[in-house]
């Protein structure tokens, strides 16, 4: 269902342009310097001073209030993999003691990153095909479409949001086949659909013979030390966890899926993700967002935007992004990573106005 509402609140960060058809951006190149890695199983982190870094320390003071006026719980920036600002607020999700750097709390659609990591790893060992049919894992009659037409939807267009389904359902999030119809062929339609992507969990888990939870806390999370979980909500596996496990996955994706010497989403696949994955909406890459590109789309709309998804950002950054302004923005050639987890009053099921109003904040702090 269109989103009138929704596309307004983007236009206000630029202009409308209804496009047939876009050209693909190519993804900027991505490059760190020697990174600091917080150690496992310890709530020690090295930390570094604003000021240390040349920062506007005159200008954080108005940063911590918009993070308090916009129901923010909690905001890390990571600079070389350092804390320069660790901020909470407010209560816990489901009490109402203060929330703190133990405080778990969802990603909501900024765990489509996370999941999109994990196809790659399993990719890699040679246990999912992502030029497969969808129908491989899932079998036949997932859909509610003729076999002739559900036997071209592969799990590279569940990563790529280019199923063809209709996400205009009453109720796009329902995996049920009787909620999965035909729209368009798979490849010729970007329309950002949680039901396909959700059913990437059934694929993953018959592909590898784990839980989806198994999986992610073997491959990802004890790995890096980080501690989180999905959990069932509604039609949805929504991942939790608490703020600092979020920024060691971001970190993790700032190294370029390496954790100190450890490789644990493939170079080439962190290339994949954070590079156009088609060119209908050159600002999506594999369930990951992706800044600096000239065109964009939003959910719930055909409509093509002439402008990235968030200008007043670094234009290499790429980006984890869910509803209520969860974010998980990479910024390569800064060597930064900026975790916000919190409320915000759209209720938007990806913050691209919310991202750039923090940003504008961020640039006045940031030098």
């Amino acid at each position: 269902m269109l989103d009138l509402t929704y596309i307004n609140r983007f236009i206000r960060i630029g202009i409308l342009f209804f496009l047939i058809a876009c050209d693909g951006d190519d993804s900027p190149p991505l490059t760190t310097a020697e990174l600091y890695f917080p150690p496992k199983g310890s709530s020690e982190w090295e930390t570094v001073t604003p000021a240390s870094l040349g920062w506007d320390e005159s200008a954080i003071n108005e940063l911590k209030e918009f993070i308090t006026s916009s129901n923010t719980r909690a905001l890390i920036i990571l600079k070389d993999g350092k804390i320069v600002l660790e901020e909470y607020r407010g209560q816990q999700l489901a009490s109402t003691n203060p929330f703190t750097a133990s405080s778990n709390w969802y990603w909501a659609s900024a765990g489509k990153t996370l999941t999109s990591a994990l196809a790659g790893i399993a990719q890699n060992a040679g246990q999912l095909n992502f030029d497969a049919k969808t129908s491989d894992y899932l079998g036949v009659g997932w859909t509610s479409l003729t076999p002739a037409q559900e036997a071209k939807i592969t799990v590279r267009h569940q990563l790529t949001m280019t199923t063809g389904l209709d996400d205009a359902v009453i109720n796009p999030d329902c995996t049920e086949a009787a909620c999965l119809i035909f729209e368009a062929e798979p490849g010729t339609r970007w329309a950002y659909h949680n039901a396909p992507y959700t059913l990437l969990d059934n694929v993953l888990s018959e592909a590898t013979g784990k839980t989806l939870n198994t999986y992610v806390n073997e491959e990802i999370m004890e790995p890096i030390g980080a501690l989180g979980a999905y959990i069932q909500t509604g039609d949805n596996n929504v991942f939790y966890s608490n703020a600092r496990s979020m920024a060691r996955f971001g970190l993790l994706m700032l190294n370029r899926g390496k954790w100190e010497d450890q490789q644990i989403i493939p170079e080439a696949y962190i290339d994949l993700m954070t590079t156009s994955s088609q060119n209908i909406n050159p600002s999506y890459g594999y369930l990951t967002w992706l800044n600096g590109r000239s065109k964009s789309m939003v959910p719930g709309s055909q409509l093509v935007f002439n402008q990235s998804i968030s200008p007043s950002a670094p234009a290499d950054m790429f980006a984890a992004m869910g509803k209520n302004g969860q974010l998980m923005d990479v910024v390569p050639s800064q060597n930064l990573v900026v975790i916000r987890m919190g409320d915000v009053p759209d209720n938007t099921l990806v913050p691209f106005t919310f991202q750039d109003d923090l940003w504008k904040e961020l640039n006045k702090v940031i030098r």
